[in-house]
């Protein structure tokens, strides 16, 4: 275990160095939210009772999926990897005593965790105070804020978990390139970061709240913005839980 320890630690150290590209990325992520949220907006003004969740609740769904995208998207994959497979310089690394997948998945958990560490919190603290209904809204009990990172700790390891999947996929392919496209429509498209999963028609947002998908953004982002109460939160969180222990057993 100590050994895994210290690839994390090797592989944070290194990812917290990258100011100037987290700078960038605050920027990117910022204007992207405030784009998305001018376009929900658009709609919330032709009839706001038409629509699954609130303009605040959607709002702090968006501000918050910028914050953490390093912790979801499958784009933030680490390319070493893959050139360590087309070149064969993976045949060093399986010759080591360790397990391989278990170093994999402590790095990429370390590396996305370090990229987040360093956008989330400009963009956290800069969308709580711009006015409502399109900033962020603070959690209404400190339960629902545990909730909200517990559940963020589980989605990350789905999210690292369907990572190492790729990664294996690649032993068997020429390019990743492929592999990498599909897997990101497919990821953006389950989990809500295209559109909030509760703005799709209640049967094919029934099923694709049961996938693991829906477990790496959905779940935490809507637990926040307050659009799970209740029974519904004890559901998708057992749910969540079993993707997570499923996806790391």
């Amino acid at each position: 275990m100590r050994k895994y320890l210290s690839f994390f630690r090797l592989r944070f150290s290194m990812g917290l160095q990258y100011r100037s590209a987290a700078l960038a990325g605050i920027f990117t992520q910022f204007i992207w939210g405030i784009m998305e949220i001018l376009v929900f907006r658009a709609f919330y003004q032709s009839d706001s009772n038409a629509f699954p969740m609130t303009m605040q609740a959607t709002s702090s769904y968006i501000w918050l999926q910028e914050a953490f995208l390093a912790l979801f998207m499958v784009t933030f994959m680490e390319n070493e990897i893959f050139l360590s497979v087309n070149n064969g310089d993976i045949a060093y690394e399986l010759c080591r005593p360790i397990d391989i997948y278990n170093m994999w998945f402590s790095r990429s958990v370390a590396h996305r965790l370090s990229r987040a560490v360093l956008r989330c919190m400009p963009i956290l603290v800069i969308t709580i105070f711009i006015p409502k209904p399109y900033g962020l809204m603070i959690p209404k009990t400190v339960t629902t804020f545990l909730l909200f990172l517990l559940t963020l700790i589980l989605g990350l390891s789905v999210a690292v978990a369907f990572c190492m999947i790729i990664y294996m996929l690649t032993f068997f392919t020429i390019s990743a390139m492929g592999v990498k496209m599909i897997a990101m429509s497919l990821v953006e498209f389950f989990a809500g970061a295209v559109i909030p999963l509760p703005f799709f028609p209640n049967p094919i947002r029934r099923w694709m709240e049961l996938l693991p998908f829906a477990s790496m953004q959905n779940v935490p982002l809507r637990i926040y913005s307050g659009d799970l109460t209740g029974n519904a939160i004890q559901d998708v969180f057992f749910l969540n839980l079993y993707w997570s222990i499923f996806s790391i057993v």
